[in-house]
């Protein structure tokens, strides 16, 4: 069974900087796609990175050119760099595998 835990959260400030960390373990054979979703107080939760097993990424747009999201199969460990944090970026943070197998998330705060 795929299991996945986050690590990394915490409080910045603004314009303040945060690596998330997300351990995979358990049944990877068949993954493609590792990504990150946040999920905000009283929003919904939604896509902030994605990357597949080739290297290609895709990003929301609103952290476009912040946020970078990078890939170590050897150590099956997912990595999100973030960059220029905004208070708008305050959430909890979750890995997810193909979007099938999710984290238990990580809070982020970025006070003003």
């Amino acid at each position: 069974q795929v299991q996945l835990v986050e690590s990394g959260g915490g409080l910045v400030q603004a314009g303040g900087s945060l690596r998330l960390s997300c351990a995979l373990s358990g049944g990877l054979f068949n993954i493609n796609t590792m990504g990150w979703n946040r999920q905000a107080p009283g929003k919904e939760r939604e896509q902030v990175a994605s990357i597949s097993t080739d290297g290609s990424t895709t990003y929301a747009d609103s952290v476009q050119g912040r946020f970078t999201i990078s890939r170590d199969n050897g150590r099956n460990m997912v990595y999100l760099e973030m960059n220029n944090l905004k208070p708008d970026d305050t959430a909890v943070y979750y890995c997810h595998a193909d979007w099938e197998f999710w984290g238990q998330g990580t809070q982020v705060t970025v006070s003003s």
